[in-house]
C-alpha cells in the first residue's frame, strides 16, 4: 500500500488517481500508524514552505515520513514535497526543513522570465529509481522556489529556467521531483509506475 501523506497542503486526489490508474493501492492519510504500515510513502505539497513544515511538525507527520525514509521504504516527494526534504528554505524567511538532502531552497533566478515557473519544460536525467540516465523528458512545473544547486551526488535531473536548477533529487530510497509527475502525462505516469514497483 502507498501512503500519500495528508497534512492539509497538497494536490492529493490527483496523485491518488494517478496511482489508481496504474493499479496501485494508494491511500490519502494523516494516520502515522498507517504510514508506518505502508510499503511506499509519498510526500506531496502545494503552497508555502513555512506553512507546510509547520503543519508537518504540528501533526507529527514529519516524524512519520522520516521514519519511513529511515526504515528504507521507497519515499517520493512531489513539488513542495521535494523542497521540504532539504535542510532549509528561504521562502518568506529562513526555515528548517526535514534535512534528508544537503543545502536549501532559494527563489528561482530567472531574469526576464515569469515567476512562478508554470507549464511544461524539459529535464535532462541521470540514473535514479524512477527513470534512466540520458533522457530528455517534458514535465509539468508550478513553482517559484527551487534547489538551485546542481550536485553530482544527489541531483538526478536538471531543468533550465533562466539558469539550471535541480529538478529531481535522489539518494538511496528517497527521490523527489520539483515538477508534478501526476500532471505530466504518460512520462509522469511511467515515473509513478516505476516508483510503485520499487521494493
Amino acid at each position: 500500500m502507498i501512503a500519500i501523506i495528508d497534512y492539509g497542503m497538497g494536490n492529493l486526489r490527483s496523485v491518488q488517481k494517478a496511482f489508481a490508474y496504474l493499479g496501485s493501492d494508494a491511500r490519502i492519510t494523516d494516520d502515522a500508524a498507517l504510514i508506518r504500515d505502508a510499503s511506499h510513502v509519498v510526500l506531496p505539497g502545494v503552497g508555502a514552505f513555512r506553512d507546510a513544515i509547520a503543519r508537518l511538525r504540528e501533526t507529527g507527520l514529519d516524524e512519520a515520513f522520516l521514519g519511513a525514509a529511515g526504515a528504507g521504504k521507497p519515499c517520493l516527494g512531489i513539488c513542495l514535497g521535494m523542497q521540504l526534504v532539504y535542510e532549509w528554505s528561504e521562502e518568506n524567511g529562513r526555515w528548517d526543513g526535514l534535512g534528508l538532502f544537503p543545502g536549501g531552497i532559494t527563489r528561482l533566478n530567472a531574469p526576464g522570465l515569469k515567476i512562478p515557473h508554470m507549464g511544461w519544460n524539459t529535464i535532462r536525467t541521470r540514473a535514479c529509481p524512477i527513470f534512466d540516465a540520458g533522457q530528455e523528458l517534458c514535465v509539468y512545473f508550478v513553482h517559484s522556489y527551487c534547489a538551485a544547486e546542481v550536485r553530482d551526488d544527489v541531483t538526478a535531473a536538471v531543468c533550465e529556467y533562466g539558469t539550471p536548477f535541480t529538478a529531481v533529487v535522489s539518494r538511496g530510497n528517497v527521490t523527489a521531483t520539483q515538477f508534478h509527475p501526476e500532471k505530466s502525462g504518460s512520462v509522469g505516469l511511467e515515473m509513478l509506475r516505476r516508483f510503485a514497483a520499487l521494493k
